[in-house]
């Protein structure tokens, strides 16, 4: 195996395993970028990123710069000369000038099958689409929100259980061995990467908390995947007599109810049934602020549900 000069650039939990990849095969990672200390916590003090921390724990050289267009980083790289840079989930923009500097350009680790769901949370958003499949693209980079072409895909199945977290690690697994498997195939330049075509183009935009609040007049499966997507964030809520109420787990039921959306209409062992816009949904896990996580037969012990309706 050839060892490679490299420069990588990640943030996330994401991005660690393709680093450990890294390290492990014995390429000369010279250089980590990740982005600054953010405020993170109740105290909200200045926290390192993961791959921060797992640099500092393999004995990394770590840059923090809040751009990459500065002639400062330019300089840097021109005189580190990497073979290449790897990027995943870096969350800053790599400019044209550092896409042209490493000898074997760019590459990145999308987490959907390109060109569906280019953007910034292509997991949740394929939970959200009620996508059957998803995976790994490794992707040679150009000036274009991941547009660049692909020189190697895994394909992944979206099981029943799958929630955000549980597709986040295995596309985080499955994205480190592509990247091992795409080197010897970028380092010899054939077979080149295949461009993306136009068609199923489509855009994964950043989650924002207000899309967490469930609308009790949408479907069941429709509430069900919004809650399986939003796990462990920013976590599918609803109200409770005026409190806010997380919803953790919870799954479609058979049978139909002329309740009203929202109404609780049945609370068993199993769990707490709730009356949708079209069918039913069983709540498995929730949460109230300050608490912690409860079976919905635990919060129904010791919240009185009779004639509720959630949402209001």
């Amino acid at each position: 195996m050839t060892t490679l000069k490299l420069v990588f650039a990640g943030t996330p939990e994401f991005s660690v395993s393709a680093l450990d990849a890294l390290h492990a095969a014995g390429h000369d990672i010279s250089l980590v970028f990740t982005q600054p200390d953010r405020p993170a916590g109740r105290g909200r003090k200045p926290s390192p990123s993961p791959v921060k921390m797992r640099a500092l724990e393999l004995d990394l050289a770590i840059a923090q710069p809040e751009s990459l267009r500065t002639e400062e980083i330019s300089r840097t790289l021109q005189d580190l000369q990497p073979d290449l840079m790897v990027v995943v989930a870096y969350g800053l923009i790599i400019p044209r000038q550092v896409l042209a500097i490493p000898r074997l350009g760019c590459i990145n680790i999308h987490a959907s099958l390109l060109p569906r769901w280019r953007g910034a949370a292509p997991i949740q958003r394929a939970i959200l689409a009620g996508d059957l499949e998803t995976g790994v693209c490794i992707m040679q980079m150009d000036a274009g929100l991941d547009t660049g072409p692909v020189w190697l895909r895994e394909k992944q199945d979206i099981t029943d259980e799958d929630t955000g977290g549980s597709l986040h690690d295995k596309l985080a697994a499955l994205g480190a061995g592509a990247l091992l498997s795409a080197l010897p195939n970028i380092l010899a330049g054939q077979p080149g990467p295949e461009p993306q075509g136009p068609e199923g183009a489509c855009y994964a935009s950043k989650l924002d908390k207000a899309e967490a609040r469930i609308d009790w007049m949408d479907s069941a499966g429709a509430i069900w995947l919004r809650i399986r997507a939003f796990n462990p964030w920013p976590v599918a809520e609803t109200l409770y007599r005026g409190e806010r109420l997380r919803i953790w787990s919870a799954r479609p039921e058979p049978g139909v109810s002329e309740a009203a959306p929202g109404c609780v209409v049945a609370c068993d062992k199993n769990g707490v049934v709730v009356a949708t816009g079209e069918g039913l949904l069983r709540l498995l896990q929730v949460q109230m602020p300050g608490k912690g996580l409860v079976t919905a037969r635990e919060f129904a012990h010791a919240n009185p549900l009779s004639d509720v309706c959630l949402g209001a």
